[in-house]
């Protein structure tokens, strides 16, 4: 059975103002750094056979903070990116209803194979769709469980691939509504051996109080 910590990233500046990101290389803001450092701290302890990446600096960042209190080099993958959301990308949430009404709405009724409106980069990038996406970041994680069976591993990585776990873990339908809080720097643990992944805890973030964040600062 192989001991699975996924977490998220750090806070950024656009996490606090609610922007979308996708694969946009947003890095962590003051404090997500510190968040970061908490984290960290928190699993300094807890001995880590190997941490993976997604290749967006604000998991990275959070990652080598990690790495570096456990001794441990870094390894990179991009198939653990967030989702990328076409031209949604780098606009509020607050402005799509206004900008793009129809993909707004499709977008919101959870059609699993929905693409955005494309990037207007000349890249005619309309993103993924929840089936492409979740395909992508479940197939990356279960070969990093097998590749490390028996042991425990760290995947850092973004809201949606996190999103993608619990689902897969749960048995929830892509179409279906999301019940629970995805936090900025959390730990949520899994575990695989064979079949789904298996949903061990979700959303630890005491390495959060306000008294650990105080003694950081």
């Amino acid at each position: 059975m192989t001991d699975i910590l996924l977490i998220r990233h750090g806070e950024t500046a656009w996490n606090a103002v609610r922007k979308l990101q996708g694969h946009l290389d947003i890095p962590l803001n003051e404090e997500g750094l510190r968040q970061a450092k908490a984290l960290a701290k928190h699993l300094q302890n807890e001995k880590l056979d190997a941490i993976i990446s997604s290749d967006l600096q604000r998991a990275m960042q959070t990652a080598q903070a990690i790495a570096d209190l456990q001794n441990t080099s870094l390894q990179i993958n991009p198939q653990l990116r967030e989702r990328c959301f076409g031209d949604f990308e780098g606009k509020l949430y607050s402005e799509l209803p206004e900008l793009y009404p129809e993909a707004y709405a499709q977008w919101r009724s959870r059609d699993p194979d929905f693409h955005f409106p494309a990037k207007t980069d000349g890249s005619d990038n309309h993103g993924e769709s929840i089936r492409e996406f979740h395909t992508r970041t479940i197939s990356c994680i279960q070969h990093y469980a097998q590749l490390y069976a028996g042991k425990r591993i760290a995947l850092v990585a973004h809201g949606g691939v996190l999103e993608c776990a619990w689902r897969e873990a749960t048995g929830l339908p892509l179409n279906a509504e999301r019940t629970v809080t995805i936090y900025n720097a959390s730990i949520n643990r899994f575990c695989f051996e064979q079949g789904p992944l298996k949903l061990v805890q979700w959303g630890q973030i005491e390495h959060l109080s306000d008294d650990i964040m105080d003694e950081l600062n």
